[in-house]
């Protein structure tokens, strides 16, 4: 038998505010899990969600990527309104963008063969000397304020950004230009990070927003495309310029949304993770001295912060044929929303899901996905995390919070905006 979650309950998750309230979320899918682990969600303005809670049934449908697809409706939450609204400006795709995470199939693989080998952990141990030097300069720049910082507007968000932005082939000087329009889209309902004058109780808002950021990214990086045409280099971006699948060029349409990937998913989750991290380190003191007596336990502090942070809240999957799932009947069209915040919370899958441990020797952890869409740079934001901390962590005798930490409002992709931490060094 289907079952519909209650509205008053389920609402919140589709509105961004919600996930700058902290622990909010967490709430509402521990409620979800225990009483609703797999049932419909009826939310005025959008079309009816199966929400998915469970670890297992978030693997499951992750894992079917021939049962449940990305391509042929939006892959995020989006309102009935703006999915007209884009399909007006695209004439008819659902889609504004078309990167890996809209495609499926052979586009999807044939798609991220372009970079694949990049990001295979053989080439990104090579990386590891520029990380460190990158991570070193953020330290550096921590260590001379004078024990007072803003750890996730200063390092956390701007360390990663350098990383993956030279990698890409961009400019330093062009590198703000990045992060304002990464934070256009994955914090478009934020009231300090938006686009001015978003109003985020417009439904179509978060569409139009898509769009300008579309065509802001399509002016730059089709210039660059040309460039590297012209004059390839040895970055990702001569890749994707120079790349061909069964002998063809990318499109404009297709080459733009792979740059748009790379220049904001790749680097603001590894972001919001590390601002997660030292967060954790100023309110759980143990862990600092636990870091410094056994520094080898970096690696599972970097494990156990992905699943903490889960910066990565949700994406929306559509069954194109009529399935199973959990003993439930799927419908060819139903929509499938992946909660990983509540997957990565689940107390069948992980032992005291609500504790910070470090001693967590299963932690299968879905901040990166599964299956075919798995994320195709998680070994560079696992390698950037480790290179900062074995740079700091030893340097540090006490970090604590100094003011109120801030999350940002996105139902999407969000983290902390705010890490006021005051530090003493050893």
């Amino acid at each position: 038998m289907t079952r519909i979650i209650p509205t008053e309950l389920v609402a919140p998750i589709f509105n961004p505010a919600t996930f700058a309230e902290r622990g909010a979320v967490e709430a509402i899918f521990d409620k979800i899990r225990a009483e609703y682990p797999l049932a419909i969600a009826e939310v005025p303005g959008f079309d009816p969600h199966w929400i998915v809670s469970r670890h297992a049934d978030v693997m499951e449908v992750s894992k079917l990527n021939d049962v449940y697809a990305n391509a042929v409706r939006s892959a995020t939450l989006i309102p009935i309104l703006g999915e007209e609204l884009v399909k007006h400006f695209t004439g008819g795709d659902p889609n504004i963008f078309h990167s890996l995470v809209q495609m499926d199939g052979d586009e999807h693989r044939n798609h991220r063969a372009l970079t694949a080998q990049f990001f295979t952990p053989k080439n990104i141990r090579t990386l590891e000397g520029k990380a460190r030097r990158i991570a070193q300069k953020y330290v550096d720049k921590m260590l001379a304020s004078d024990g007072f910082i803003d750890f996730s507007k200063e390092i956390a968000t701007l360390y990663p950004l350098e990383m993956v932005m030279d990698l890409v082939g961009v400019p330093v000087e062009d590198h703000p230009k990045m992060l304002r329009l990464t934070q256009w889209l994955f914090s478009w309902g934020d009231p300090e990070l938006a686009r001015p004058g978003t109003d985020p109780t417009d439904p179509e808002q978060q569409v139009r927003t898509w769009k300008l950021v579309f065509e802001e990214f399509s002016e730059y990086y089709l210039e660059l495309v040309r460039q590297r045409r012209e004059d390839p280099k040895d970055d990702i971006a001569s890749m994707i310029a120079n790349g061909k699948i069964d002998g063809t060029a990318l499109t404009d349409w297709n080459a733009v949304s792979y740059f748009i990937i790379l220049s904001t998913a790749g680097h603001d989750s590894s972001a919001h993770t590390m601002a997660t991290s030292m967060w954790m380190l100023a309110e759980q003191p143990h862990l600092l001295q636990e870091l410094q007596e056994n520094p080898s336990k970096i690696t599972a502090f970097v494990n156990e912060s992905i699943r903490w942070a889960s910066p990565v809240k949700h994406f929306v999957r559509t069954a194109v044929v009529d399935t199973e799932l959990a003993g439930q009947k799927i419908a060819k069209g139903d929509r499938l929303y992946l909660s990983y915040v509540s997957a990565n919370r689940d107390e069948a899958e992980f032992s005291n899901p609500y504790e910070f441990r470090l001693d967590r020797t299963v932690n299968r952890q879905l901040s990166f996905g599964a299956g075919g869409h798995l994320c195709l740079g998680q070994h560079l934001a696992r390698l950037e995390m480790k290179c900062l901390w074995e740079a700091l962590l030893p340097k540090l005798s006490k970090v604590e919070m100094h003011g109120e930490g801030a999350l940002i409002h996105s139902e999407f992709v969000s983290g902390p905006k705010s890490v006021p931490i005051r530090f003493w060094l050893k």
